[in-house]
């Protein structure tokens, strides 16, 4: 609910490594034996774990994420000045750390949470320069959507006291939308393009329209308390008393919030102008270059990215051309993605059977490769995968496909997260590859095991690199074909069209940033040059807009793994295994590209 991805830090002092006064202890013979001798490493990684206790003591929604419940009824403080205070502390923990520990004395892997700590707080001191640039509401990120999501998915109610807690979120709601709204109204925030807001304010209306607040079933938040109260164990007089109290804090805290955001989307759409691109803000050449090596972890500049982006749609399209020829279609390449856009027999009708058709199919997929996973994995997760529609109320807006990684104490299983608004958008060609990227092996398998790590600080089993992820993510849907899946060559397509969509990412995004593109400059690229359908399109280049960078990701941490892979194929021959591949890939959990490769490199050498 932050307006830019940050480094979470804290202002509390640290002290977890500092000297403690030790009581004076009797005379002893010259003979007893010395103090054991300080070890910098299990030093540092209690220096790391009191930084992970401050940063949750700032972050009631955090805590809940990790399936803690301290502070169960409280939101985060989300604003500018809390902010400053994270980055401040952030740095203050950084040269605390570089004062009090010398890497010469750690072990390889607290030398490697040493560096991956300092590049953390130097790419976080990065982005905060430019916060102010990202947008406070836009229809992929704000509390508008994060906030009912957040009660809904992650606010669990087990206990009566869970239950009072969640009404108490529910009282709090209001004051942290307006808490944000005047971040949206301060002089140096900046308004997204004219075109955002109609989403904002859909997703708004949607989650108070419904009973308590009108006529017709009931709203997103009354139905999630109803259900989980109903399902406590205590009086029913009690349950009644709950949902009562919920319902007059949907009424008189909740509904009144979400009017005074939709008066206040309405009014700044008017104020909002029509350029898309961040090539628009004074410093937004220098904010998209911050962006693009936040994400990618390189230095590639803008030029390199759009150069690598359309070299990789020509190689796919000929990958495409292949299949065309598998399945016999004669006509030329833009008439194969008209046929693959269109044609009924690769959609489910866009009916409740129709999509419960889908998620049974993506149940299917993910059972065939939980099963052959041993063959290619040394290490396997331990938390379920469960696969969910997104919810109606923010299904509109949402994006395709994502993942939520589980609780750390096994309390949330890792959920899929597919996005079932509209069956035209959702060709059964992706199912596969959807799946293996969201699922296993791709963010659920990479994302449970670095949570469930040992002996690795926090901040590496639940941070993350954007390139690393999104790479591995990508990564696997081409494993997928390795191990012996696709076997209907349209699937395969389907793989390759996904893998176009992820190159195309980087003419688009740099493009709309950097080449002063419109937005119906780069759908109709996406149009050309692909065969998706035509609301997704839009909503990908919607998405590229609001969050600029970040798809080139993908593409670029895919082609880093898989050269990788080769590069460690090559020169150990028979040494070489799948599975100790993806051990050296995923056991350090997330990190930049340059270390990824030395680390590959580290295992090629047996070291």
């Amino acid at each position: 609910m932050t307006r830019i991805l940050l480094l979470a830090a804290t202002a509390l002092t640290l002290s977890a490594c500092t000297t403690t006064p030790i009581a004076q202890a009797p005379a002893v013979s010259p003979a007893a034996a010395p103090a054991p001798a300080w070890d910098a490493s299990a030093a540092l990684n209690g220096f790391f774990e009191a930084y992970d206790q401050a940063q949750l003591a700032r972050s009631p929604v955090a805590q809940s994420y990790r399936g803690i419940k301290t502070d169960y009824d409280k939101w985060d403080d989300e604003s500018d000045a809390e902010a400053v205070r994270r980055n401040q502390a952030a740095n203050a923990a950084l040269a605390e750390m570089r004062a009090k520990f010398a890497t010469a004395d750690l072990s390889p892997q607290a030398r490697l949470s040493y560096r991956l700590f300092e590049k953390e707080v130097e790419r976080s001191n990065a982005a905060f320069k430019y916060r102010k640039l990202g947008y406070v509401f836009d229809q992929m990120n704000g509390a508008q959507s994060d906030a009912p999501a957040f009660l809904i998915n992650i606010h669990r109610v087990e206990t009566r006291a869970d239950a009072e807690a969640y009404v108490k979120r529910l009282e709090g709601l209001g004051p942290v939308l307006d808490q944000v709204m005047a971040e949206a109204q301060a002089p140096d925030a900046v308004l997204p393009p004219k075109w955002v807001f109609p989403y904002v304010i859909s997703d708004a209306r949607n989650v108070i329209s419904g009973a308590p607040y009108g006529p017709g079933a009931d709203s997103a938040l009354y139905a999630d308390l109803k259900a989980k109260v109903g399902k406590l164990d205590i009086p029913q007089a009690e349950k009644d008393a709950l949902i009562a109290d919920g319902r007059q804090a949907l009424l008189t805290s909740v509904k009144p919030a979400y009017e005074r955001l939709i008066a206040l989307m309405r009014k700044q759409e008017a104020e909002a102008g029509t350029v898309d691109g961040v090539h628009r803000f004074a410093d937004g050449a220098d904010y998209y270059a911050e962006r693009l090596g936040y994400y990618t972890t390189t230095d590639m500049t803008p030029d390199q990215v759009h150069e690598l982006g359309l070299a990789q749609v020509a190689r796919i399209h000929d990958e495409v051309r292949g299949i065309m020829k598998r399945v016999g279609f004669t006509g030329d390449l833009q008439a194969f993605f008209e046929e693959m856009r269109t044609s009924k027999k690769f959609y489910f009708p866009n009916t409740p059977e129709g999509k419960a058709a889908y998620l049974a199919e993506t149940d299917k997929v993910m059972a065939a490769m939980y099963a052959k996973l041993p063959q290619y994995f040394d290490t396997l997760p331990q938390a379920k995968l469960t696969v969910k529609a997104v919810e109606p109320f923010r299904e509109k807006s949402a994006g395709k496909a994502f993942y939520q990684r589980p609780a750390p104490d096994g309390s949330r299983p890792g959920t899929y997260y597919v996005n079932l608004y509209d069956m035209a958008d959702m060709p059964t060609t992706e199912i596969e590859a959807l799946a293996y990227h969201e699922g296993v092996p791709g963010h659920h398998l990479q994302r449970t095991i670095q949570t469930e790590l040992k002996d690795v600080p926090p901040f590496r089993r639940f941070g993350g690199f954007t390139a690393y992820s999104e790479g591995w993510g990508l990564y696997t849907e081409k494993l997928g074909k390795d191990m012996g899946f696709y076997t209907d060559p349209y699937r395969d397509f389907g793989r390759l069209q996904l893998e176009l969509h992820r190159a195309i990412r980087l003419v688009v995004d740099t493009g709309l940033h950097h080449k002063k593109w419109t937005r119906e400059q780069a759908i109709q690229y996406v149009a050309d040059n692909s065969a998706d359908a035509p609301g997704g399109i839009v909503k990908a280049i919607e998405r590229y807009i609001v969050n600029p960078g970040q798809a080139t990701a993908y593409m670029v941490g895919r082609l880093k793994i898989s050269e990788l892979r080769d590069k460690a194929q090559a020169a150990m021959g028979d040494r070489f295994t799948m599975g100790g591949f993806h051990d050296a890939v995923l056991l350090s959990g997330p990190v930049p590209l340059d270390i990824l490769e030395e680390n590959v490199d580290a295992w090629i050498k047996g070291e």
